[in-house]
Order: C-alpha cells, then structure tokens, then sequence
C-alpha cells in the first residue's frame, strides 16, 4: 500500500522534512500547517519540490472548529475555510482534514453537525477538495468514530467523508470493529499511531506521547485490519506527536517511520490471513531466532577481558586466521574479543549474532525493514555473515542454526586450547544493551520488526542516579533475551552493558572462579540482612550466598541464584542460574547492582 506521514512527525524545516521522507522512501506526506506557514517557500514551490522529489501532497490539516456553531460563527468559518481551500489548490492538494470541534462548539445536534459539513462540502466541491472529518478523542461533542461517521452519512455528500485516526478511536477504547461498517470509499483518509499504555489526560497523552506502530501497546495490526475490511484503498499514512522526534535526526526518524509502516503492513495481512487484498505488502517470513551464535566485545586491549573468562572457566579457541580477533567459549557461549578498529576504545559489546534458520530470507527481511546494512572484510574461504546496525549501534550478525555445538565459523580460530569440561556455563541467557534517550522506543521497534522478538512489559529499577527503565526483548522460548535499558541523565556514559552467561550450578561456579582469582562486584552485608527478612531462607545457603557475593531471588514459580563480575571498561558479565520455572532477572537486585557499580566507577 502507498505510505504517507503528517509532517508534525518530524523536526526541522518543510523542506527539510520533505526531503527527509523522500530519500525514506515514502510515497506522499500530510502537510502540518504550522510547518507551511513558518516555510518561506511560497505554496507553489513546495508543490514544485513534491513534484521533484516524488511526494503526494495527501492531507492538508488540520482544519478546526468548524461544525456545532451559532450562524455567525459558521459565516466566518466558512470564510476561513474558503481561504485554506484556495490555498490547497496552489498546493495542489485535493484532501483536508476537519477535526471535531473541540473551542467553539455550543450545539450538541447531529442535524447541525451534518447541515454545516454539507455546505462546507459544497464550498470544498467547488475547489475539487475533499473533507475528511475526524472525532478527536477530546471533541466537545463528537468524540467517536461511529457518531462521526453518523453525521457523514447524514450529510451525505460525495466531498465528506470520514478520517480514521487510530489513537482517537484506540486511546478511549473504543471497539474498532464497527469501522467495518463504514464503505471504504467515504473512509478518505487514514491516520496511525501506537502510544504506551498510560493513565492521564487523553490530550497530554496525545501531544506528547504518541509512538510509531509497533513502539507502544495498541493492537494496531487489529486495528488496520478492520480498516482493510470496510474496503479502504488509500495511503497508511502516520501522524505521531512526539517530543523526541520532534528534536532527532529527520532523516533517522523518517527511516524509523517507514520500518514502523512496513511492519505494521506485514503484521497485518497475517491478521487478515486469506481475506487480505492484493496491494498489502508481506516481508519475507522468518522464523524467531533460536539462540545466540555469539557476543562480541570490542577493546584497543582486551587482555582485562580475557583474564575474567577465563577466571569463569572459557577456553580460548584461538585467534582468527586473517583478522585481530579471538574467541573464548565454554558450553554454547561464545565471546568473541574483536581488537580491529577499536584504538582508544575501552572494552564494550559491539555486536550479538543470533541463529536464524535461513541467513538470507532474514537479511531480505532486514533490508526491506531499512536495517543499515553493517560490511566486514571477509576473504576467499571465510562464512560471510549478514550483518547490519541497531539503534544504538549494536552490530547484528545471522548466523545460521548449527548441527553442533559449535558455529561453522569457529573453524577460522587457529591454535586455541581444547576445552577440557565439564563446562558450568551452558549458553547465553541474556545480553543488556543500554539505549541512548533518543533511541529507545526505536530499538524496540527494531528488534521487533527485524528479529521478531516480543517485547516484555518494561520496568524502572531504582538506582542511586535515577531510575533506570529496562525493557526485555525475547523469543518465545527464551532463548533470545535482549534486555534493552534506558540510561537515566545521572548515569550518562556510565551504565555499563553486560553479558549474561547460564549455568546449573551458580555456586560450584562461584567458588571455582574466586578460586582462580576473580573479582566479583561486592554486595553490601545489609543486602543479606534484608534478604533474610524477605525469604525464609536456609542459614547455611543464605551464609554461602554472603561468603560468595551471591545474590538471590524468588517467586512462585521458582528461584534465581547470580553474581556479577567487576566492570572491564564498559562492559560485565553475570552469570544466573534459573531453578524451577523462574523467568525473572533478579529485578529487585539491580538497585543493589548499580549502587555498587556507581560506587566502583
């Protein structure tokens, strides 16, 4: 389907906008007002660069407070009407957007309502426009698709018909089933957007807090699916209120809204299954990944890093037979210490690979979703590996599911040691990627969309600089746990990242490690006093878990024993182990965690 999005998506000037969405690869926009009346471009020379760049002028809005009012009141909206629609024609634009009344209105009668959008009709027939009236979710009195939609077919004029705005239908819970209903030829336009699911004033909701689809939790897919049904044929087209947007990159954004729409598309057309049309597009199917092939850190001098696995018992397996790279393993956990272009740089995860079962249907996948494509050195005989950049630029390799415990391209690690077992660590259970303020919400759409993971309801851990807002991305196995933070402004460029490794046997791993000189992050004694308190705890398990710096936790469905290393760098590593059913990451240990980390820096 052709894609569009309203202007107030993005930050900087029309024309910076403009370009933006087109070099983003969409088909048309939705000019915000505001953006053309500070523009000095006369309205000509925006059309003229439409043109250019291949942009549909779609939507011009908003147009406000038109309907419900007293006789002279409407006079004069008319006259503010006639000169938006003289201007729309110098744009070129044949489509206006009328919101509900929100200021003005003082008559509550559909009649009114209906007998004052047709001769708004009448006026906009004479311009060949088209209005398309919206309920906000705030209207004074239509705030409802369906009454909406009421006055529309009471008006009942071929230049009225309806917008659709799935925040306002979605953000006062409205049932959308209903829209299909309404002829998909009076369904004039459709606006989209996703929001977090938040308790306050639906119009703060909206002007701050609005998401691209796929970022927040309204059932979107559901909802375009009725859309589709009632037979609408015209753009999806995005209009999103959102204050970071509104300061970041138009360019990035821009590209971050069209993945949004791709995937929102994909998602549908498997909503609608056998019912879907022809013009909805579907990405490439993909199973989930299946597990993590490997986790890279990346140093100027990874000697500190190497010395803690092996203190955790990895093996090294060598160095790369044509790069500055070596790798350490222990079970399927596989470190790769990456030394190449890092001058200056402390030691830090710079890239996850993941095991997909079809490297190449995932990489189509990847570029249809605008996934930045990542391109490392590969000589004759070597395993390409697709690969492309995250968010925050966490590198994503695809490796494909190995028949073995090991990758086929360990293969290129020459003069390691063999492992010498038993192996404790068993593989990777979660890697933690702290997220710049600006890119949050987009990572979650990028693991989403690209990987199909499912993004786990979030959390703020308190620490001693704020609070830290945590959100896990997995696969529905748990085999891919991607623990995305969001690093509060006290703790800027000091919240490290960290690998999590699994074992079963936290404590003989623990004893081991010290045994080989490893330096845990200390625990506080009150840390076990109130752990005392909480859990009716054994006294001997609770003094091994104080004489080795372990940290505990428990619900229903069972237990969770771990540790954490001191920080190399930037980066950590912890190792869990998961009793019984427990799904958990020790959420009341992380204040603990990062207190000691602050105080350790």
């Amino acid at each position: 389907m052709r894609t569009s999005i309203a202007t107030v998506c993005l930050s900087g000037t029309l024309t910076q906008k403009m370009q933006a969405c087109a070099a983003a690869g969409f088909d048309g926009i939705e000019v915000f007002e505001p953006d053309l009346v500070a523009a000095p471009e006369s309205p000509e020379e925006i059309h003229a660069l439409s043109r250019r760049l291949g942009l549909t002028l779609d939507l011009f809005q908003p147009f406000r407070d038109a309907e419900g009012v007293d006789p002279a009141t409407f006079a004069a909206n008319l006259r503010r009407a006639e000169a938006k629609l003289a201007l729309m024609r110098r744009l070129g634009m044949d489509t206006m957007l009328v919101c509900s009344n929100v200021a003005t209105a003082t008559i509550d009668d559909d009649a009114v309502f209906a007998a004052q959008l047709r001769e708004l009709g009448d006026l906009a027939a004479s311009y060949d426009v088209r209005l398309a009236y919206e309920a906000l979710a705030w209207g004074r009195f239509v705030d409802d698709y369906r009454r909406a939609w009421q006055v529309v077919e009471r008006a009942d004029h071929p230049n009225v018909g309806v917008c659709l705005d799935s925040f306002h239908i979605l953000s006062r819970g409205h049932d959308p089933k209903e829209i299909e209903q309404i002829p998909g030829d009076k369904v004039f336009f459709l606006q989209l957007a996703d929001a977090p699911l938040l308790s306050m004033d639906v119009l703060s909701w909206s002007r701050h807090h609005r998401l691209f689809p796929g970022e927040g939790g309204f059932d979107l897919a559901g909802f375009l699916a009725h859309v589709l049904r009632a037979g609408y044929a015209g753009p999806l087209s995005l209009e999103v209120f959102n204050d970071t947007f509104r300061q970041t990159d138009p360019d990035r954004t821009a590209r971050q809204a069209l993945r949004s729409l791709r995937w929102l598309e994909d998602q549908a057309a498997r909503h609608l299954g056998s019912e879907v049309g022809p013009g909805v597009a579907r990405l490439p199917d993909v199973g989930e990944p299946s597990g993590v092939d490997f986790v890279e850190v990346r140093a100027e001098d990874a000697g500190e890093v190497e010395v803690v696995l092996a203190q955790l018992g990895f093996t090294f397996r060598g160095r790369h037979r044509s790069k500055a790279v070596g790798l350490w393993t222990q079970g399927e956990a596989r470190v790769v210490l990456n030394e190449q272009q890092a001058r200056g740089a402390a030691p830090a995860v710079a890239a996850v690979g993941v095991e997909v079962t079809d490297p190449d249907a995932s990489a189509a996948r990847a570029n249809r979703l605008l996934a930045p494509p990542v391109h490392r050195r590969t000589y004759a005989g070597e395993e390409r590996l697709a690969a492309f950049s995250a968010p925050d630029g966490t590198e994503v390799f695809l490796g494909r599911v190995p028949d073995g415990p090991d990758a086929t391209w360990t293969g290129e690690f020459r003069l390691g040691t063999t492992p010498a077992g038993p192996d404790l660590v068993t593989h990777v259970d979660h890697v933690n990627l702290v997220q710049p303020w600006q890119h949050y919400d987009e990572a979650v759409l990028f693991y989403s969309s690209v990987l199909g993971l499912a993004p786990q309801a979030p959390l703020d851990v308190a620490g001693p600089a704020g609070l830290v807002r945590s959100k896990v991305m997995r696969s529905a196995d748990g085999r891919i746990r991607l623990a995305l933070n969001l690093q509060p402004a006290g703790l800027r460029d000091r919240l490290p990242q960290h690998v999590a490794f699994a074992c079963d046997d936290v404590v003989t791993l623990a004893q081991q490690a010290r045994a080989r000189g490893l330096r845990c992050l200390p625990v506080p004694d009150n840390y076990y006093d109130d752990l005392a308190a909480r859990f009716d705890l054994d006294p001997a398990l609770l003094a091994t878990l104080r004489d080795l710096g372990l940290l505990y936790d428990r619900d229903g469905d069972g237990e969770f024993l771990h540790f954490y290393t001191a920080t190399v760098g930037r980066v950590f590593f912890e190792v869990v182990e998961r009793r019984g059913g427990y799904d958990g990451y020790g959420a009341a240990n992380a204040p603990v965690r990062l207190a000691a980390q602050l105080a350790t820096a």
